[in-house]
Order: C-alpha cells, then sequence, then structure tokens
C-alpha cells in the first residue's frame, strides 16, 4: 500500500444511502485528515467531495420492468466501480444497504483481496434469509443499526458491531409545539394529527386517500382538528392534489420545510409503514401506522416474510406497541378509531409514549456515522499490517 493516506469507496444506491454515506464520509475526513473517498451514490456524498464515479439517481430500480429498463445504466455503474478497484485498489471498500448490486460488486472487491465493510444491512433478518450466507462469504465486518440485528449475524458467526441508528444524529424539533402553531397561523387550542403517507408516487397514491378520509371521520367527531402533512422533496403539490387533497375541506396544512418540527408537533399521527415510524418513535409521537400493498405483491410477502411485525418501531421494541392495520386492515373506519383512541385514552396514549421511550432508548446512542468511521479506519490498520507482514 504505496499511499500515506486511505482511500476508501462508498457505494450507496438510494437518496438515504447518499445520506448516510455523506455523514460516514464526513466523519471519516474529520478522523483521517487526507483520506480520499471515490463512491456511488447523489449529491449528499458529492457535497462532501466525494469523487463520483457513478449517479445513483440513475439506477431506480424497484422491479423487473425498472430493471430492465435500467440495464444499461446499471452495468455501466458497475463497469465504473469494478474499473476503479482494479487501477485504484481502494483500502476499503464501504457497501451501504442496497444489497442486489453491492453483493456483486463484493465478489470482485472479494477476487481482489480489498476488505469490505457493510454498513446498514440489508433486510435479510425479514426475507431472503439465504442471502445471509453470501455476506458471511464475502463481507468482513458488519455495521449495524438496529439492535437486534447484531444478534442474527453473529449467530451466523459473523464480525458484527451495533453502531447505533444514524437517526439519532439527525431526528430532532427546534421549534416547540407553541412556536409551530404561531409559525404557521395554527389557533394554539388546536389538535394537531399528522398524515404521514410515504414520499414515494405509488405509497402516496394509495395512501394518502385513505388517512384523508379517516380524518374526515375524525373531524365529523371532534372539534378543533388540524392535519398536518410534510411534503417531501420527491413529491409535488400537484401530486398531493390528485391523491385526494384538492378535494378536502379539512383544515391540511402542507409543510415543506421544518420535518421533524411538524412530526414533533403533533399529539398523533398516521404513518405509512417504513423509516418514518421509527422518526416519530425517536420524537416520543404516539402514531397509528397503515399500509396497503397490491394483492400479488402481499401474497408473495406472506409466503416470504419471516417477521412478526410490520413496522420497524414493533420489530425493535418485540412487542405490539403501535398499531398497525395492513392490507384490508387500513381502511379510514379503522384508521380513525385506533387514532380517536389516543386522542381520548390517556392511559393509553402514555403507555405509548413510554414504550416510544424505551424503542428510542434501544436504538443506542447518537455517533453512529462516527462509531462506523472509526471500525472502517481500525479495518485499514489491520489490512496494511497484515499486508506488511506477507511482504517480510
Amino acid at each position: 500500500m504505496g499511499r500515506s493516506a486511505p482511500h476508501i469507496l462508498i457505494v450507496a444506491g438510494e437518496a438515504s444511502g447518499d445520506l448516510h454515506g455523506a455523514h460516514l464520509a464526513r466523519a471519516l475526513q474529520e478522523l483521517a485528515p487526507g483520506v480520499t473517498i471515490a463512491a456511488m451514490g447523489g449529491p449528499a456524498l458529492a457535497a462532501q467531495g466525494a469523487t463520483m464515479l457513478a449517479d445513483a439517481a440513475k439506477l431506480a430500480v424497484v422491479g423487473l420492468v425498472e430493471v430492465v429498463s435500467h440495464f444499461g445504466e446499471i452495468r455501466a455503474a458497475m463497469a465504473a466501480l469494478t474499473h476503479h478497484l482494479r487501477t485504484e485498489r481502494p483500502d476499503l471498500v464501504v457497501l451501504i444497504d442496497y444489497p442486489d448490486f453491492n453483493l456483486h460488486l463484493a465478489r470482485k472487491a472479494k477476487k481482489l483481496n480489498i476488505p469490505i465493510l457493510y454498513y446498514i444491512s440489508p433486510q435479510v433478518w425479514a426475507w431472503r434469509s439465504g442471502r445471509v450466507r453470501t455476506i458471511r462469504r464475502l463481507v468482513d465486518r458488519m455495521a449495524v443499526i438496529l439492535p437486534f440485528e447484531q444478534n442474527f449475524y453473529a449467530r451466523y458467526g459473523m464480525a458484527v458491531d451495533f453502531v447505533g441508528h444514524p437517526l439519532l444524529d439527525s431526528v430532532c424539533a427546534s421549534l416547540s409545539r407553541e412556536k409551530f402553531c404561531a409559525r404557521h397561523g395554527i389557533p394554539p387550542g388546536n389538535t394537531l394529527i399528522g398524515l404521514l403517507p410515504g414520499s414515494r408516487q405509488r405509497e402516496l397514491a394509495v395512501m394518502l386517500p385513505i388517512f384523508l378520509a379517516a380524518a374526515e371521520q375524525l373531524a365529523a367527531n371532534q372539534p378543533n382538528l388540524t392535519f398536518l402533512l410534510p411534503m417531501a422533496p420527491t413529491v409535488s403539490r400537484p401530486d398531493l392534489d390528485r391523491c385526494g387533497l384538492a378535494a378536502t375541506t379539512l383544515d391540511v396544512r402542507v409543510v415543506a420545510e421544518g420535518r421533524y418540527d411538524l412530526m414533533a408537533a403533533c399529539q398523533v399521527a398516521m404513518a405509512a409503514s417504513g423509516t418514518v415510524t421509527l422518526e416519530l418513535a425517536i420524537l416520543g409521537v404516539p402514531m397509528v401506522v397503515s399500509y396497503r400493498v397490491s394483492k400479488l405483491t402481499y401474497g408473495l410477502g406472506r409466503r416470504l416474510i419471516k417477521v412478526a411485525y410490520a413496522s420497524l418501531v414493533n420489530l425493535v421494541a418485540n412487542e405490539r406497541v403501535v398499531e398497525e392495520l395492513l392490507q384490508a386492515e387500513a381502511t379510514p373506519e379503522k384508521i380513525s378509531q385506533a387514532v380517536g383512541r389516543l386522542l381520548d385514552d390517556d392511559e393509553y396514549r402514555r403507555a405509548m409514549i413510554g414504550k416510544l421511550h424505551q424503542v428510542r432508548q434501544a436504538l443506542g446512542k447518537p455517533g453512529a456515522s462516527r462509531r462506523t468511521a472509526q471500525l472502517a479506519l481500525a479495518m485499514i490498520d489491520r489490512s496494511a499490517i497484515s499486508q506488511e507482514r506477507k511482504d517480510e
């Protein structure tokens, strides 16, 4: 290894992975000044000064049709990364989630004896668990962000570290509920209910009409309700209008900035299953979780998925902390009843808030990016020592 400073390749395939990769890159730069970073990712990694080898936005792989239509971009990205592995010989490859692509790249890095750290595990504990054997064969170390993942990989004899959840470094509110209401012209005595239908177009098209119908039922029985709808960067106001917002007479405030201030201001939220449930848990906001997919997808999922719960909150808690209303149960009537219970039953509400606090505690402590950077640099040091011994 002729470099005086380490060179690291970070590979992320989605917007969240790009963000986590950027935070990791910043931590690496702080701990090892002079480190050089190449990457596949998006604007966050680019802004951190990484040399961009491929644009993850061009690899929008969501299903078989998308795989076929994006095959040229996928192949070009793989070729660029493989060329970099062969010519630059990075001291370490850091893979972030995105398993189908990343495990293929891992095979190429393994043949070149380049160490591999996998940060943010694929959900092999939920489905396609056979992939864990591939991961064990190819990956030198796992840095996992959910507490139960550590035991899962340890059972397979893998080197694994629980580094804590990176959301703990970013999820916080800067405004009190009172200041949020004042900023948005909301009467201070109103009850605030979050509508969090997801940021993907398909999620929005399915879940927002259901949440708006549930909101209509709540408003018919409860006075002074204001509904808060954060607008994700991937969504436009016309998108929201097409999904039912234009037709409603409810007091719905659409907010494009200050997502966590909005969420923290809510007394309760209706949330699509996903990372947002952990964001709400960190902020201590009671919630009802709901989701619908196609009948075909759900039928296949029931056969393949091996976990007891759909929401990450319940998976981390290993118990039913929040109500999950999925598929046929994801109706406006059931959602409005579950939200109404959280508004009316103080004991139930307090119990859920207490459990959400326990979930936050289970996610570890802030500093996931820094701990992962320390692991990465330690792996490089060990690899360099091993190489020196071989050269002697």
